[in-house]
């Protein structure tokens, strides 16, 4: 995937990246590019891509507070990993569409997080200024010894980071 969409709104940092408010809460944004390879043979995105664009954007999501998950492997011995999904198909996805994949903490526990997280149309907007919801999903996310792949307790210093994000 690229980042390839346009940014969204004044001020929305390099690539298009940007937090935005919501009734639930701020979610960061993340913008992608459907591609063949995303697709099946009607130039529809295949169901499960969806579990990639949103592993995309948790991704970037941790990395613009500063969280890189490789680092964190390496610091403290742990590392997040998807233990429970949820998600509803409301639209396709086409080929060449653009889209802007959505991550916004929803719970944080000693032991893992939900992400609440949609992949929206970028264009065209409603008209009452919203994005089409293509999906939405509820990932849990856990947090592991990376040695013995036992659940552990999330480090407080990123329980923290996670807390005051904005």
């Amino acid at each position: 995937m690229s980042r390839a969409c346009p940014p969204e709104g004044e001020g929305s940092p390099p690539g298009g990246v940007a937090l935005h408010d919501t009734p639930e809460g701020r979610e960061f944004r993340w913008p992608l590019r459907v591609y063949w390879e995303d697709t099946d043979a009607g130039g529809i995105v295949f169901y499960a891509n969806y579990l990639k664009f949103l592993e995309r954007a948790r991704t970037e999501w941790l990395r613009a507070m500063g969280i890189s998950q490789s680092t964190l492997r390496e610091e403290t011995g742990g590392m997040f990993v998807v233990s429970e999904t949820s998600m509803r198909y409301l639209r396709p996805a086409r080929l060449d569409d653009e889209l802007i994949v959505t991550a916004r903490l929803e719970e944080a526990g000693k032991a893992s997080l939900i992400i609440a997280q949609r992949a929206l149309l970028a264009n065209p907007v409603a008209t009452d200024g919203t994005l089409p919801v293509l999906c939405e999903g509820r990932i849990r996310i856990g947090w592991v010894d990376a040695q013995r792949m036992a659940p552990a307790r999330i480090p407080a210093r990123i329980l923290h980071q996670l807390a005051s994000s904005p």
